[in-house]
């Protein structure tokens, strides 16, 4: 019995292996495409061979070419997506904690109403905020990308975290209470600590929406200097005045996409830690 129970196991797990093979292969193929048409020279863009011959790195330092100004693009993406991740955890762990802990008076309404303003799809945002940002003068500045992606940002955050919030035991804070500490003594020192997890999950994501973002920064900013990297990453115009900027844009591509990469796979214990803990009671 137990035997016609392993051979019939057998056929499942290889059809799951299939399976993620095939899902692992269709992610990772574009990223690989991608990496190996930045090593290439410009003038073999369109071969078809599996690895770059000869391996190049005329891609990469027209990339990094002082006309180009990519790396000031990177710094630009860098502060909007660091403010960006910042003020959605000041902002996001109070109003989440304030959600899963306080009893007020039309608690669940707020708590709808926050999910509810991610619903409304980015593009059809962009003509009142272009209005808005060109009347107060904010058009070509960091807090015209900041803002909406704050906005965007913020209900998965308060989302997630009041999830994780509600999820930890109250006796936490009544014991710290007995000891001594305040309701925010308790949180800072008690609540705070324990739930780095699911904080430092949303702050993973929260940058790496905002560092990917590319509508409102290609709407709100028309000045070279203020362009973030996926809008510079658009607007490449070759590595010469004759080729196709697909070489400069395949390894501005790969330098944009290896640190999230990296990031994720470093800290991806943690982040599936801090999902899967607020669903655990």
């Amino acid at each position: 019995m137990t035997a016609t129970r392993g051979n019939a196991s057998t056929p499942r797990k290889v059809l799951t292996f299939a399976g993620l093979g095939l899902i692992l292969l269709y992610c990772l193929a574009p990223f690989y495409w991608m990496a190996v048409s930045a090593f290439r020279r410009p003038s073999d863009q369109f071969e078809l061979t599996a690895l770059p011959a000869p391996f190049s790195l005329d891609n990469l330092t027209a990339v990094f070419s002082p006309a180009v100004g990519f790396g000031r693009s990177l710094l630009n993406s860098l502060v909007v997506a660091g403010v960006t991740t910042i003020l959605t955890l000041v902002i996001g762990v109070s109003a989440a904690y304030a959600l899963a802990r306080l009893n007020f008076r039309f608690k669940n309404a707020v708590a709808a109403l926050i999910i509810a303003t991610s619903m409304f799809p980015g593009i059809s945002l962009l003509v009142p905020l272009l209005a808005l940002f060109t009347d107060i003068g904010w058009i070509n500045t960091y807090q015209s990308m900041i803002v909406p992606s704050l906005s965007f940002a913020l209900p998965l955050a308060v989302w997630n975290l009041t999830a994780f919030f509600r999820q930890m035991p109250e006796e936490l804070e009544q014991a710290a209470m007995i000891d001594g500490c305040t309701r925010g003594q308790a949180f800072r020192k008690v609540i705070l600590p324990l739930a780095a997890p699911g904080i430092f999950t949303t702050a993973i994501i929260t940058f790496i929406a905002a560092w990917n973002e590319f509508i409102i920064a290609l709407s709100m900013v028309n000045d070279s200097t203020m362009q973030t990297a996926t809008v510079a990453i658009s607007r490449f115009t070759g590595a010469y005045g004759f080729d196709q900027p697909f070489g400069t844009q395949m390894a501005a591509g790969v330098i944009v996409t290896v640190p999230l990469v990296v990031v994720v796979l470093l800290f991806q214990r943690r982040i599936i830690a801090g999902l899967t803990a607020g669903g655990v009671k």
